[in-house]
């Protein structure tokens, strides 16, 4: 209960991160850059950059269908590999079928396992964050050359590994942006890989996404009335966020959900605003075994905008 109270108080997050310099160090030399008068322990939150002009990455902006066969880096890839991505800029996601082989998903698996055996790493509720850290394999399949060169090219800049996360069943989370947990300025400079290890069924509670919905606003604290104090966080609650994002649904009609039942081995690329979550699980014990991985551009600004606090990398 008191740790709880004590994260409505934007001091409690500016003293944590005032000893960790070195982790937050990143975005300094970008505060000067937009005029921002910031400490690397400073509250930040997406008010901050009102007025600000800052371009979004340039696949936002333009077709990747014309802008990528321009590129060598895309040329060197496979021609089922080019189809997935050209889809970018329209979609706002990339499917890669069978991108890991499922003897390569098997070695994943096994290293999860005895990490989790050895006690190297742990589950935190549902999950497993950052495991790269303590795995070389782990780590070799978020940097593997290939899916590197794709991520590279949807986002036309350098990406810099932040995170990975693994689950053993569905999240069963509500649809959400990524962008509300892992905010950058300028908007969308974040990228997500999720990996399938294992096949998924409808009763697994498969991922979900609305195709096409990275072109919608960004939704931050200001709209849904969860604006900050000071001195004080705002009082709405992630469930609020989450009513938000089903108003914004029911007022673009034109958007359809679809559903992912991925085979083991694929690999599902989507962009910082794609609304997606997870389908509830309708067998109660079925797993859903995956590990995402998350990518900043290394030229953004890095922060979380529900805490208003600068990521720590």
């Amino acid at each position: 209960m008191l740790t709880s109270f004590l994260r409505k108080y934007k001091w409690s997050y500016k003293v944590s991160n005032f000893f960790n310099r070195k982790k937050l160090l990143h975005n300094t030399e970008l505060y000067k850059k937009y005029n921002l008068k910031k400490n690397y322990y400073s509250s930040i939150n997406s008010q901050d950059f009102e007025g600000i002009n800052g371009q979004e990455p340039i696949m936002d902006r333009e077709d990747c269908a014309q802008l990528l066969p321009q590129q060598e880096r895309f040329n060197n890839l496979d021609k089922k590999t080019q189809d997935s991505l050209l889809k970018w800029s329209k979609d706002g996601f990339v499917i890669l079928d069978s991108f890991f082989q499922k003897e390569e998903i098997d070695l994943i698996n096994k290293e999860v396992e005895e990490l989790l055996l050895t006690k190297k790493i742990k589950w935190s509720k549902n999950r497993i964050l950052f495991a790269i850290k303590k795995s070389k394999l782990l780590k070799s399949v978020a940097t593997f050359p290939k899916l590197k060169d794709c991520i590279e090219l949807l986002m036309a800049k350098e990406m810099d590994l932040f995170q990975s996360i693994n689950f053993y069943e569905s999240s069963q989370q509500r649809t959400h942006s990524d962008s509300i947990h892992m905010t950058t300025f300028p908007n969308g400079n974040i990228i997500a890989v999720w990996v399938a290890l294992q096949d998924v069924r409808l009763e697994d509670g498969p991922l979900h996404y609305y195709p096409g919905s990275h072109k919608l606003p960004y939704i931050m604290n200001k709209d849904f009335d969860n604006q900050s104090s000071a001195f004080k966080l705002g009082n709405k609650s992630y469930q609020d966020y989450e009513n938000k994002i089903e108003q914004v649904l029911q007022e673009n009609t034109h958007l359809k959900k679809e559903v992912f039942l991925a085979k083991k081995g694929d690999v599902l690329i989507w962009h910082a605003n794609l609304l997606h979550g997870a389908q509830a699980k309708i067998k109660p014990n079925a797993s859903r075994k995956s590990m995402v991985f998350h990518f900043y551009a290394s030229d953004a600004i890095a922060y979380h905008e529900i805490t208003e606090r600068p990521t720590l990398k």
